[in-house]
């Protein structure tokens, strides 16, 4: 169903997108660490939350791709763009009941997620909170109508967007952070008018009539209930997942802030280069959304069990060139960030450590993107918050606080999460087929 045109011309703008969204997010570490330890340190705990935010708007973003392409699989344009209209609604509203919720609790829900921390680093998270939760209703029109151009194959869209919105971050960083000298509130004034300007082009783009899938009339937007039941069936358990996941990160930054600034900064500095290993995997995942949705639409099973292990071997090649060059340039990556000697030394290994353990990565967050493009996001989301909680967390938890090994404790209670989840998921693909479900 898919040329090798069709896969470049969906996953090459996508891994550029993805590139981008991480790089702008270093930039900001990057300048922030002109502030101080203090800045870097607040910025990083209050990311921990916003994450959680844009990944729950992200996950309901996704389940309108996933309904959206499978309409298209069996050519059913009006009931894709219907999809459309119900995804854009419920993303709208649920996203200003969180920016509600963010601005009323602020310092309270700070203090009660992350403990009594140092008042610099309290402070400085105080005031990005405050800003960047104004911006959760623009993340969601992004992120819905991102993912509905990606259901039709058309992920170039995105990619023009997410160079505009970054380009903007970048400037206003610049200019107020190193020009105006406006330390945290220099990063947050920005990312704030990014999204803003990346949501107002995004919305009028999708509303385009050459677009198979578009917001043809504001009364699309009007609920469907069933229609909503459907983008929910996926959206929801990806949400929880996604939720539950980021969660469980929180926590797990709880649990880095007793162990002091030192290690907080290197923490943030080397979950912050890391990510840089996760684009092609996700940017991979989001394709898959695409290719899977519309092969199980059109009932062609087989392809997606090629295309999925086609894709993956990809991503383990593009992973086998990043790991190697990080591995070789640790401690040149870290030094960009200013960190003390101490905090400078574990960052560096933990890029090490984390390099190696990657071996398992795609199959642990890549091949779910399948699963649940086939409709068994129940499925992926049961396994990953089992794992999470009882791997991830029970195991870090018993590391630095019994055993003693300091940040490096929670980077192997990860490593253990990861493994799992890459054994049940590989065995729970191999009767894909059988499970496969096309939305009625």
């Amino acid at each position: 169903m898919f040329s090798r045109k069709d896969l470049t011309g969906l996953l090459a703008p996508l891994i550029v997108e993805q590139i981008l969204a991480v790089l702008v997010g270093m930039v900001a570490v990057v300048m922030v660490a002109a502030v101080g330890e203090a800045a870097v340190s607040g910025v990083s705990l209050v990311d921990a939350i916003n994450i959680l935010i844009i990944q729950i708007l992200s996950a309901l973003a996704t389940g309108g791709a996933v309904i959206s392409a499978q309409y298209l699989g069996k050519k059913q344009s009006v009931n894709a763009c219907k999809a459309a209209g119900q995804l854009m609604g419920v993303t709208a509203l649920f996203s200003l009941l969180l920016t509600v919720a963010a601005l009323a609790g602020n310092r309270l829900l700070l203090r009660m997620i992350f403990g009594n921390v140092e008042p610099e680093v309290m402070d400085a998270a105080v005031i990005y909170f405050q800003i960047t939760a104004l911006s959760y209703p623009f993340i969601a029109i992004y992120n819905s109508c991102a993912a509905l151009f990606r259901s039709m194959g058309n992920a170039k869209i995105s990619m023009f967007v997410s160079l505009v919105m970054n380009v903007v971050n970048i400037v206003g960083n610049t200019i107020c952070v190193y020009g105006l000298h406006m330390g945290v509130e220099g990063v947050a004034y920005p990312t704030l008018i990014s999204r803003i300007v990346a949501a107002v082009m995004m919305f009028y783009l999708i509303q385009n009539p050459d677009n198979v899938v578009r917001i043809r009339r504001l009364s699309e937007l009007k609920p469907d209930f069933k229609m909503i039941k459907n983008i929910l069936v996926v959206g929801i358990p990806n949400g929880l997942e996604n939720g539950m996941f980021q969660f469980g990160k929180i926590a797990l930054q709880s649990l880095v802030s007793s162990l002091g600034t030192a290690a907080i900064a290197s923490y943030a500095v080397a979950s912050n280069l890391v990510t840089l290993l996760y684009l092609p995997g996700n940017a991979i995942g989001l394709g898959l959304i695409t290719i899977v949705g519309q092969c199980v639409g059109a009932g062609e099973i087989k392809q997606v069990k090629y295309y999925s292990r086609l894709l993956v071997g990809i991503n383990y090649g593009i992973l086998l060139v990043l790991c190697t060059v990080m591995v070789l340039f640790s401690d040149q990556l870290v030094s960009i960030y200013n960190l003390s000697p101490q905090a400078a030394q574990i960052s560096a290994q933990m890029i090490v450590v984390h390099c190696f353990a990657m071996i398992v990565w795609p199959i642990s967050f890549t091949v779910p993107y399948a699963l649940r493009a086939s409709m068994d996001a129940k499925f992926t989301m049961m396994v990953s918050v089992f794992s999470m909680w009882l791997f991830r967390i029970g195991t870090s938890y018993l590391f630095v606080q019994v055993m003693n090994l300091g940040v490096m404790g929670i980077w192997y209670g990860m490593f253990i999460d990861w493994f799992f989840r890459a054994v049940v998921f590989a065995l729970r693909f191999r009767g894909i087929e059988k499970r496969a479900v096309s939305v009625s």
